[in-house]
């Protein structure tokens, strides 16, 4: 039961080749370019002949696009800012060989700020801990948005893989403040384009609440200050989304093709 590796990309020609020598295990590796303009295309075809390249403003579509390019039954996905370690491939390539009686499973995520490694305190669409990145075809329904869309799971959930993905998800703070910012158009644009004003008095009741969350629920404390940023971003993201929305009517947001799959909420 052949598993196929899925990247869904844009303009990520400088991290693609690094994320692309860890599938080398994959029966085949789909890759999904959207309006690049960059070299990733010439770096993907070092590994793979399966390559879509096209225009899509959606996050969901382009990523329902690249699963039905898929041959096989069982679907990984993976962003071009991540990596998979050993453990992790030799689990994802059981799956393909033994097609076991579930039809997707999480896979837990170890975050990288540079090379200082962050594992707590992510969540609320700021970040992901985990995402259920393996599945059988079908058993993930990716819904339209242009960040962060919502998903649909259908069938058994199996056990957690022991493996993780790695995510070098931001350079630095300032790359994290950039991502903020971009989040927060998209999301914006997303708003508006459903005819939603957003309610401020519960954004800030949010504010609050996902600070608690990722920051002491998720034991953001532990990673001192690079906790305390996440904690912060992650609140402000309904507010700002809101503001935006309301403030920017004309503005067109959109976010890289990086960090989709997530599993954590409010």
């Amino acid at each position: 039961m052949p598993i196929s590796a899925l990247i869904v990309a844009r303009n990520e020609g400088h991290q693609l080749a690094a994320c692309m020598e860890t599938l080398d295990w994959a029966d085949e590796i789909v890759v999904v370019l959207d309006r690049c303009t960059d070299d990733s295309a010439d770096v993907a075809r070092r590994f793979t002949d399966r390559i879509l390249e096209g225009e899509w403003p959606m996050e969901g579509i382009r990523r329902e696009a690249g699963i039905d390019s898929t041959a096989g039954p069982w679907v990984f996905e993976l962003d071009a800012d991540e990596r998979v370690t050993p453990a992790l491939a030799a689990e994802l390539k059981a799956i393909g060989e033994t097609d076991p009686a579930f039809d997707y499973a999480k896979i837990d995520v170890d975050n990288f700020i540079g090379q200082r490694l962050v594992r707590y305190g992510w969540g609320a669409s700021f970040g992901k801990a985990g995402t259920m990145a393996v599945f059988r075809k079908g058993a993930k329904i990716w819904g339209e948005g242009r960040v962060h869309p919502s998903i649909q799971l259908i069938g058994r959930r199996g056990p957690d893989l022991k493996g993780r993905i790695l995510h070098y998800v931001d350079e630095d703070v300032s790359d994290m403040i950039a991502r903020l910012n971009r989040y927060t158009t998209s999301r914006a644009a997303d708003m508006r384009d459903r005819g939603d004003r957003g309610s401020l008095p519960n954004d800030v009741r949010r504010f609050f609440s996902r600070f608690f969350k990722c920051y002491v629920r998720r034991k953001g404390y532990k990673e001192g200050g690079f906790g305390f940023v996440v904690a912060l971003m992650a609140a402000l993201f309904p507010i700002l989304s809101t503001l935006k929305a309301r403030l920017d009517p004309e503005a067109k947001g959109e976010v890289p093709i990086s960090g989709g799959s997530q599993i954590t909420g409010d």
